[in-house]
């Protein structure tokens, strides 16, 4: 494979910082805060948080953009709770999956295995767009752990 344009490397670059940032802020909060919600129906836990991004990264890099399944519980991702070291530990596979994914993607290809229902989404003409779909979630997800982060560390106090 030929080297990656310099506007692959950044993406690529931007999609390992956000999720580094998300885990960062994870082990950032206490275990026995690790699996709790905020009093607001809805909530999500931080383990739920990181294990769903964790899902997020892989289908949409590695069965979406490759053609690669990887299986993924996305109902399980909002009900699990977990060890905070577990979660950790899930959190460096994925990365290290999704790191494997983004070094084997043809940028300007379309995608593989596009999901039934999304072909008018205009983002996922390209692997590369359908990167920047992640790059979106993962910047959601990051802000809405932190917020859950400060907000229940403000509660245990």
């Amino acid at each position: 494979m030929d080297s990656p344009a310099p506007s692959e490397q950044i993406l690529a670059t931007l999609l390992l910082e956000k999720f580094d940032q998300l885990t960062e802020a994870f082990a950032s909060i206490p275990q026995e805060l690790a699996n709790s919600v905020l009093p607001v129906g809805g909530s999500n836990s931080p383990v739920q948080l990181v294990l769903h991004c964790c899902g997020m990264m892989r289908r949409w890099s590695s069965t979406v953009n490759l053609g690669i399944e990887v299986p993924r519980d996305r109902d399980a991702e909002f009900t699990t709770v977990m060890d905070k070291e577990a979660a950790l530990q899930l959190a460096h596979d994925a990365r290290k999956g999704f790191a494997n994914d983004l070094a084997l993607t043809a940028m300007h290809a379309a995608p593989v295995a596009a999901p039934p229902g999304r072909d008018g989404e205009y983002w996922m003409a390209t692997c590369q767009g359908v990167l920047l779909h992640v790059l979106e979630e993962l910047c959601q997800h990051l802000g809405h752990l932190e917020i859950t982060r400060d907000c229940l560390a403000r509660d245990a106090s």
